[in-house]
């Protein structure tokens, strides 16, 4: 998409705001090269939102690639924080093959990483970091927030392997009931197997409405702590201003190879497409060798293009 000097402009000034506000909340800027070894994104295509890589091949003869995700480089070239939390927030671009992978496409992005002793407190002061990052965008959001944990443990509760397991997760996403009870009765599941995770897909609204439910069929399929875990994420924005934004849904899937525990997406009001997502990540760091625990978001500056009357002031 070619953007013209004045959308430019303004996502730069966008761009400028979000810094401003996670310098003020504390986190330090972190830059990094435009180029990592491909075999780091090859090891952890199931993380990256674009499968295809660009690479390139460095006078060495080393495989490089232009970097497709901003996270896993973090992770790779950050040190363990032992007792300590790191609050990391950045500004790069990154390089995603188009669809069709008839060229690529150069995005922007500002987000941020908190890796360490990541507790419940932390957790909520990123989840209220998110809400504030879209608030400066526009009056007009939503913050969805999930817990992979619960619904996983659904999914797992039924799931005979690893491919029915996915398309199960596929289909939470796509909050698709038929299919899910169709992967039911095609493993030939006795009936009714599949309702608790049903159910928990059809609970969506805000978190005063739907807290309850949730503890109840927590409770009922062995799932307290991470109802609990939601819980006390939502509850840290109870009387905010912002609480009024806040929407739970369990659609907000992600590759629980990789993310954990708490997820959530930000919306604004006439862009279909999230502009903003994140959520706990542990799982990653122990495939990469590391003892944190992490939580972070990114939000994509490319998709604001078509955000009218521009971001607040």
């Amino acid at each position: 998409m070619d953007w013209n000097e004045d959308v430019m402009d303004e996502l730069e000034r966008i761009g400028f705001r979000l810094r401003g506000l996670y310098q003020r909340k504390g986190f330090a800027r972190y830059r990094m090269s435009k180029f990592e070894e491909y075999d780091l994104y090859s090891r952890n295509k199931d993380f990256l939102l674009s499968e295809g890589v660009i690479t390139f091949t460095d006078i060495n003869g080393r495989l490089l690639a232009l970097k497709p995700d901003v996270t896993l480089s973090i992770v790779k070239n950050v040190g363990d924080c032992g007792a300590g939390l790191q609050k990391l927030y950045y500004h790069e671009n990154v390089y995603r093959v188009s669809a069709g992978a008839d060229g690529f496409r150069e995005e922007t992005q500002v987000g941020v990483e908190c890796m360490g002793q990541v507790d419940g407190k932390a957790i909520s002061q990123v989840l209220e970091l998110a809400a504030e990052s879209l608030a400066l965008l526009s009056p007009d959001y939503i913050l969805e927030i999930s817990h992979l944990d619960l619904l996983g443990a659904l999914v797992d509760s039924i799931a005979t392997d690893h491919g029915m397991r996915e398309a199960m997760l596929k289909c939470a996403g796509e909050k698709n009931q038929h299919g899910i009870r169709e992967l039911c009765r095609q493993a030939g599941l006795h009936p009714g197997a599949e309702e608790p995770l049903i159910s928990l897909l059809g609970i969506y609204g805000p978190p005063k409405t739907v807290m309850p439910k949730i503890r109840r069929l927590a409770e009922e399929n062995g799932c307290e702590e991470a109802a609990r875990e939601l819980g006390e994420a939502v509850a840290s924005f109870a009387g905010a201003e912002a609480e009024s934004h806040l929407w739970i849904d369990f659609s907000a899937t992600g590759d629980l190879k990789y993310y954990n525990g708490i997820a959530f997406k930000g919306f604004l009001q006439g862009i279909p497409d999230p502009v903003l997502s994140g959520g706990q990540y542990d799982a990653l760091m122990k495939r990469m060798h590391r003892k944190d625990r992490a939580i972070g978001f990114a939000v994509f500056l490319h998709r604001l293009d078509r955000l009218e009357g521009g971001a607040r002031g």
